[in-house]
């Protein structure tokens, strides 16, 4: 198997050939341009092992890095708070803060899985796990900005928009023919740094990214909703069943260690939020001492949150000593960055259960939840797992399903903060307030991540027709799942 000690180093040389020529040659028209449009210097037939770790390496630390997550999303879900260079956690981003995030989901992670899918090197395998992947990007990529190119990606030079619902449908049939496709018998699939070739897990993860998809077009389409899930609670063996089923990347010692260690290495702009911090608080939440630190001040003995939304000198003013850094856990340089846990999937059936999509007991797929976040962590002694379980503002009501369920996965998604932001979005909970300094309207936050720049630039046209269709590119717009009057 290909690991990762090297990998920044042979991921370059890839990204140099085989994505790059890919991006110009399958953007060309015709048979000539295509021939004019080679790099001679890239690989004709790239070894798909390698291209399978550069995909899953540079979607962690996509998913877990800068824009995407520390200085965006992570700030929006309020689980992190700046204390200097606020502007982010007021809202104050431009177009060009996302060009990166669109760029390296597009250029570098979907680019190098469609040249796993087409290599002539690739095993049937490996171009299921690839499509697995690429879906799992593209779902990213419609819920941070809604329409996007899917269905005319790397085709033409200026591919049209697919409105978000046609992705999402286009994802669960995607993700349906992928895990059908995968074989145990068949041959091993090289390079997998996320399940090390386990198609078991593979097709368990597919089959859990749609149980995601139907939860979330759930409050458009509840039959097609209900179906899917039903049919997927049915056949739950397939579905990641325990955390040894988590689908998480596992970083090593610098350069290719964890984005949240690198960035405090030489950093220190960011402090965990105080939203997170007095909520765990609350209800003596055991995650706390590993979502946070003690403050550096030896004088102050308590979880210590920072407030979001601040002026630069409202921020500095608290006190950088006197605030709490995320857990060590967290910016240990081998820290993993998680895409998807046991934990979802149980307040998944929590949830559809409490709106009568399955004949299941919500109670106890919720308290499965939270003992799956809690064991995530090593929190598995009984009394303390039961003490929690059985708080006031923790144990199950019926008639608050949908707060409690969303407190709960708002914990559980800790450093999932893009899955947390489009499920704060789906669900309406928790109930987030704007600081201070947001310079968004009123109590209003961000429901949507800006096009970049060089969209409006290099295709025009379709990004003119995309926003006519889904409303304005501003931040406060909503997407298609993000129903305005939920019903709860």
């Amino acid at each position: 198997m290909v690991g990762i000690k090297n990998i920044k180093s042979v991921t370059a040389a890839l990204l140099r050939g085989s994505a790059v020529a890919l991006a110009v040659v399958s953007a060309s028209c015709s048979d000539s341009l295509e021939d004019i449009n080679k790099n001679p210097n890239a690989t004709e037939n790239p070894q798909p092992a390698y291209l399978l770790s550069a995909v899953e390496y540079h979607s962690a630390e996509w998913f877990w890095g800068n824009d995407l997550n520390y200085n965006s999303t992570l700030l929006w879900v309020q689980h992190w708070a700046k204390i200097q260079y606020t502007e982010p956690d007021c809202y104050n981003v431009s177009n060009d803060d996302f060009t990166q995030t669109w760029n390296t989901a597009y250029a570098s992670v979907i680019a190098d899985a469609d040249a796993i899918i087409k290599s002539e090197l690739s095993n049937d395998n490996i171009k299921n796990v690839a499509r697995i992947w690429r879906a799992w990007t593209f779902l990213q990529l419609t819920n941070l900005y809604g329409n996007i190119p899917y269905s005319e990606y790397g085709k033409t030079i200026t591919p049209k928009y697919d409105a978000q619902e046609e992705v999402l449908r286009s994802l669960l049939t995607e993700l349906t023919d992928a895990a059908n496709g995968l074989s145990v018998s068949g041959e091993k699939v090289e390079g997998d740094l996320v399940f090390g070739g386990n198609l078991s897990r593979w097709r368990k993860f597919a089959n859990s990214l749609r149980l995601r998809i139907a939860l979330e077009i759930a409050d458009r389409d509840e039959a097609a909703a209900k179906s899917v899930i039903a049919e997927l609670y049915a056949d739950r063996e397939n579905l990641i069943s325990s955390n040894d089923d988590n689908a998480r990347f596992v970083f090593t010692s610098s350069p290719q260690w964890n984005p949240w260690a690198e960035a405090f290495a030489t950093r220190d702009d960011q402090r965990v939020s105080k939203t997170l911090i007095e909520k765990l608080k609350s209800v003596a939440d055991p995650r706390l001492p590993i979502f946070a630190q003690l403050p550096q001040n030896e004088n102050i003995t308590t979880y210590q949150g920072a407030g979001n939304g601040l002026s630069a000198d409202a921020a500095n003013s608290q006190g950088f000593y006197n605030l709490s850094l995320p857990g060590k856990y967290f910016l240990a340089d081998d820290a993993p960055a998680v895409f998807f846990t046991y934990s979802e999937v149980a307040q998944i059936f929590a949830e559809s259960a409490a709106r009568g999509f399955i004949n299941a007991d919500a109670e106890a797929w919720y308290k499965e939840g939270i003992k799956a976040s809690l064991a995530q962590y090593g929190i598995t002694d009984n009394a303390v797992v039961e003490a929690y379980l059985s708080q006031p503002d923790v144990a199950y009501n019926s008639s608050r399903w949908a707060e409690l369920i969303g407190w709960q996965k708002w914990i559980a998604y800790y450093g999932q903060a893009p899955d947390a932001f489009t499920d704060w979005r789906r669900l309406g909970y928790p109930h987030l307030v704007a600081g201070a300094s947001s310079v968004l309207d009123g109590d209003e936050l961000p429901r949507r991540l800006f096009y970049p720049d060089t969209e409006q630039s290099l295709n025009g046209e379709n990004y003119r027709d995309a926003v006519g269709q889904q409303g304005s590119d501003e931040l406060t717009t909503r997407l298609w799942f993000d129903v305005e009057n939920k019903i709860r």
